[in-house]
């Protein structure tokens, strides 16, 4: 794997990608002249200055459902994973517009209309989810950010671990919402991005509390057939790799267990990686489920090779020792 890698990294250099030529050239040690070079290339790419442009609005716009790509929380994150980082163009006064919206743990804040039917109050609101704070934290993180504020909201999240992982819990202006499961029960997707969050921000200190997550994860993956908390399933739709790293799905999976060296070696791990080998092995890295809002980036194409796909399957085989 290690040699196939190393070519692999080698060609994806001169992606017509500029996001995957970056990341692909600071992946395999390329030149710094080099690396700078791909670097302007992908902040100048039109998409990534779009987004930019768009995150100008923060918070807008209000949150209709967590899983829609069109949110900002899921734009700012997927950004930050491309590789922006503060000090790039626009990316200071976006983190300036978040950090001003905190409440009195630090949380980020976003815009939010909860129907009376769901335990709201029909009005925009500003609050946090557990389905959403932790998406904001990690891209505050990669982005390079880091205050007292936003370690205290990392611990507080952290707190809210319950037997069998962290649950629904949602800001206090959010009123009794919450999502469709049993209260008791672990939410799949907030322990995904809380195990994620926890690994990008302090994995030392959240050690512990991380693996238990990961723990829970590759519990549901051991069960997928009988155990469906919050109705996250983990069935034919569950499997096919997608980009970006937005709900819940194989690869966002892959990509967050790979990142807790302890649940490594783990055979569930293992099978999950199997399986998303073979998934990827037999679609030629062509994707067979594509975020619309996306359709401009090869990930976002069911028609075509994706680069972006192949890349980050590499990284996720590479960092778990394949």
């Amino acid at each position: 794997m290690e040699q196939s890698g190393t070519k692999t990294l080698k060609r994806l250099r001169s992606s017509a990608e500029p996001h995957v030529a970056y990341r692909a050239a600071l992946l395999s040690g390329a030149p710094a002249a080099e690396a700078g070079t791909l670097r302007l290339r992908m902040l100048a790419d039109p998409r990534v200055t779009a987004l930019l442009g768009a995150l100008a609005a923060w918070p807008e716009p209000l949150i209709a459902s967590h899983k829609s790509p069109s949110q900002a929380f899921h734009h700012l994150a997927f950004l930050a994973d491309l590789g922006l980082r503060l000090g790039d163009p626009g990316v200071d006064a976006i983190v300036g517009r978040v950090l001003e919206r905190r409440d009195a743990h630090g949380i980020p804040l976003l815009g939010a209309k909860i129907s009376e039917a769901y335990g709201g109050t029909g009005q925009p609101v500003s609050g946090w989810a557990l389905c959403d704070a932790p998406t904001v934290l990690y891209a505050l993180a990669r982005l390079g950010h880091r205050d007292a504020a936003t370690d205290g909201a990392v611990s507080y999240l952290a707190s809210l671990y319950g037997p069998e992982g962290w649950g629904c819990h949602v800001s206090e202006s959010l009123g009794s919402w919450r999502g469709p499961g049993r209260k008791d029960d672990p939410c799949p997707y907030a322990t995904l991005i809380m195990v994620k969050l926890l690994a990008e921000h302090d994995p030392d200190r959240y050690r512990e509390r991380m693996e238990a997550g990961a723990l829970v994860l590759l519990d549901l993956w051991g069960r997928s057939r009988d155990r469906h908390p919050y109705i996250f399933y983990m069935g034919t739709d569950f499997r096919k790799p997608k980009l970006p790293f937005i709900w819940y799905d194989i690869l966002h999976a892959a990509e967050v267990l790979s990142r807790v060296p302890g649940v490594r070696a783990d055979p569930r791990f293992t099978d999950m990686l199997d399986t998303l080998e073979a998934a990827v092995a037999g679609s030629g890295f062509v994707p067979s489920s594509v975020y619309q809002p996306f359709k401009a980036w090869d990930f976002g194409q069911k028609k075509v090779r994706s680069e972006s796909l192949e890349l980050a399957v590499l990284e996720i085989l590479r960092r778990s020792g394949r």
